[in-house]
């Protein structure tokens, strides 16, 4: 996959996410995750919660169904899923974001 994330985002350490088709790159904090991620493939998540996230959407289209609320977001905008709140949604093949995950241990290092 062609990537869009330049050379220091690329050297970063690869997250463990298992979805396939999924390039993702890890900035590990002490209290906080923060994953550049692009997909090559469709992905179906199924509904599942967690603490809070935040999602800037850099290429492509995510649909997100957040607490029974449906909504499709594209380049230039961003997404907030609250802490404990149910989501599930389609991310759509060429999608790429940032996600900014408000625990620090959400995925570990592949």
């Amino acid at each position: 996959m062609a990537g869009i994330f330049p050379q220091p985002i690329a050297d970063l350490p690869q997250a463990d996410i298992p979805l396939e088709g999924i390039s993702a790159y890890l900035s590990q904090s002490e209290t906080h995750q923060i994953i550049f991620m692009e997909f090559e493939n469709e992905v179906d998540l199924p509904e599942h919660a967690h603490a809070a996230q935040v999602g800037f959407v850099l290429e492509g289209r995510i649909d997100l169904v957040i607490d029974g609320e449906k909504r499709a977001y594209s380049k230039g905008e961003r997404y907030y899923i609250p802490a404990g709140v149910p989501h599930s949604g389609k991310i759509h093949a060429g999608y790429a974001d940032i996600t900014f995950f408000d625990e620090p241990g959400r995925y570990s290092k592949k």
